[in-house]
């Protein structure tokens, strides 16, 4: 996929469910939907044990709303962030996706909260 071509909109449509997955499952504190469109290389490093660890840490809450702010187009990836908010931060914190096309399937390879 030619991911440089999609227009805004159309990135959107992808990244929106991605994401509302990934949150959901981190949510439900679900290993197995919170990474079910992971790439394999990211399935290796969010292991259960490791998502376990920043589950018991977290102090800031569930994820509550967020509201887009960007995307960066690249012929190969996209990348879609967003301004979050947790349920127990009165703080802003940036939300960073980017998805990849492997064996003809749209894949997070990278996410990240800051």
């Amino acid at each position: 996929m030619d991911f440089d071509k999609l227009t805004d909109e159309e990135i959107l449509n992808i990244a929106n469910p991605l994401m509302d997955n990934l949150m959901e499952g981190s949510s439900e504190r679900s290993h197995q939907k919170h990474t079910r469109d992971f790439t394999d290389r990211l399935k290796a490093i969010v292991t259960e044990e490791n998502l376990l660890k920043q589950w018991k840490e977290n102090k800031i809450g569930e994820f509550s709303k967020r509201e887009f702010l960007s995307i960066i187009h690249k012929s190969d990836s996209i990348f879609v962030l967003w301004k979050q908010w947790f349920t127990n931060s009165h703080e802003e914190f940036l939300a960073e996706i980017c998805i990849v096309e492997q064996a003809g399937k749209l894949l997070v390879d990278h996410v990240w909260i800051r």
